[in-house]
């Protein structure tokens, strides 16, 4: 018995190529298609940047507040001026000799 040299013809080798070739196509189509309309595709992925933007304008605000209120805090605990200022304005403070007017309101009612 001898054997034969079962090469593969021409046309079958295009037939692969050309299944090969349409299982590729079809892979590329559902990948670029979930890339695209899948939960976590393109568009969530813009939606999330814009979130880290508006995450991040947040924090640079709150750290300028707490800047803010540092130097409050520092000038209540070693400011003798902001601290009657504020026993002035909120305990209702006043020193001695001083005289306190006190405006009141007509009612609303015209009575």
């Amino acid at each position: 018995m001898t054997r034969r040299n079962r090469s593969r013809s021409p046309q079958h080798r295009r037939l692969v190529a050309r299944r090969i070739l349409l299982i590729g196509l079809v892979f590329g189509i559902v990948l670029l298609g979930s890339f695209f309309f899948d939960e976590m595709g393109v568009p969530k992925y813009f939606e999330m940047r814009k979130h880290v933007q508006q995450l991040e304008q947040d924090i640079r605000e709150l750290e300028r507040a707490n800047g803010g209120l540092r130097t409050d805090i520092h000038q209540v605990q070693h400011d003798p001026a902001r601290i009657e200022e504020l026993a002035r304005e909120r305990l209702g403070f006043v020193r001695k000799g001083e005289t306190v007017y006190q405006l009141v309101e007509k009612p609303a009612n015209g009575k």
